[in-house]
């Protein structure tokens, strides 16, 4: 039987510490232990991957302190717009929704959408009413607002007015989980509320096959977080998958080479969370900081947001 392992990723582009309280880092940090025990705990339960992942982002989406979901960014019209994943690696299914602006939690009607077995993507209102028909909760687009994406969603327009740039974290995040099961199964599953200020419509990496999401059995499973239009130019998460396929890179030198080489002129925010076949968990950045947590094939569990890293029980 194969160990089990997970690794999560809250977004990348983490503010300077001095940025938040304690107790803001703290509920940010507690919410990331929430959701590697949620996905730890379907994978123990002998489970599969995809309900691992699945449980892990859902707990994130329903987190303020995350973009997903509740809590999820504004675009350039006030709104909300929402985009998932997830995806099989042991029958490369997937499923995932786009510019959803009722989902309470996307991750699941992505994942309804691949047990449905019609379509692999969906998007708009037609995504919303899909997830209806399917059961799932909808809410109003107030739901999803918090103070923090209101006030984001402002000093971007001051930036775009002045022609400044804004943070990291006032530009956007995402949450992922890529994880292994006891049968040796992979699976990754994305889900984001895109970049505050975007453009009504934009859809990102986050609900892309291949690009901010991947898993394949015997290789590893992706999910991406930074800016999404480069993670579609360069099909990041298949990108990954092929270096540790084709050119047997282990999946530290695969992920590390594209987020901090390949990625580097574009001077973008850029992290992901991947695992190989082994339970092998990496979680590279070139931001300040990225919130992050995994769980190891030998059952150490561990949360960060910058360079310290916190052992947590599960």
């Amino acid at each position: 039987m194969t160990k089990i392992a997970l690794a999560i990723h809250g977004g990348c582009g983490v503010m300077p510490e001095d940025s938040m309280t304690p107790e803001e880092w703290e509920g940010a940090r507690r919410d990331l232990a929430a959701a590697l025990r949620a996905g730890h705990a379907r994978l123990r339960a002998g489970d599969s991957a995809v309900d691992a992942v699945e449980a892990a982002v859902v707990v994130m989406e329903d987190s303020p302190h995350f973009n997903a979901g509740h809590g999820a960014a504004l675009n350039e019209n006030g709104l909300h717009e929402l985009d998932a994943s997830i995806m099989s690696g042991a029958t490369l299914e997937a499923g995932a929704i786009s510019a959803s602006r009722a989902i309470r939690n996307p991750v699941k009607a992505a994942r309804a959408l691949m047990e449905d077995g019609r379509a692999v993507y969906m998007t708009g209102p037609a995504a919303d009413r899909f997830a209806e028909a399917k059961g799932l909760r909808i809410e109003p687009q107030s739901y999803f607002t918090t103070p923090k994406r209101v006030e984001a969603l402002e000093a971007m327009k001051r930036h775009a007015a002045a022609g400044t740039d804004g943070t990291e974290n006032e530009k956007h995040g995402t949450v992922g989980a890529v994880a292994l099961d006891a049968a040796g199964h992979l699976a990754a599953a994305t889900s984001t509320g895109g970049y505050t200020n975007k453009p009504e419509g934009r859809v990102g990496d986050s609900p892309i096959i291949g690009a901010g999401t991947y898993a394949r059995d015997g290789v590893c499973a992706v999910s991406g977080t930074g800016q999404g239009e480069f993670f579609i130019r360069y099909v990041l998460g298949h990108e990954v998958a092929s270096r540790v396929a084709y050119l047997k890179q282990d999946i530290a030198t695969a992920t590390e080479g594209l987020i901090m080489q390949d990625l580097a002129p574009h001077q973008i925010g850029a992290g992901l969370v991947a695992i190989d076949a082994q339970g092998v968990a990496v979680a590279p950045y070139n931001t300040p900081g990225m919130f992050r947590g995994w769980v190891t094939p030998e059952g150490r569990a561990f949360v960060a947001t910058h360079e310290q890293v916190f052992e947590i029980d599960l």
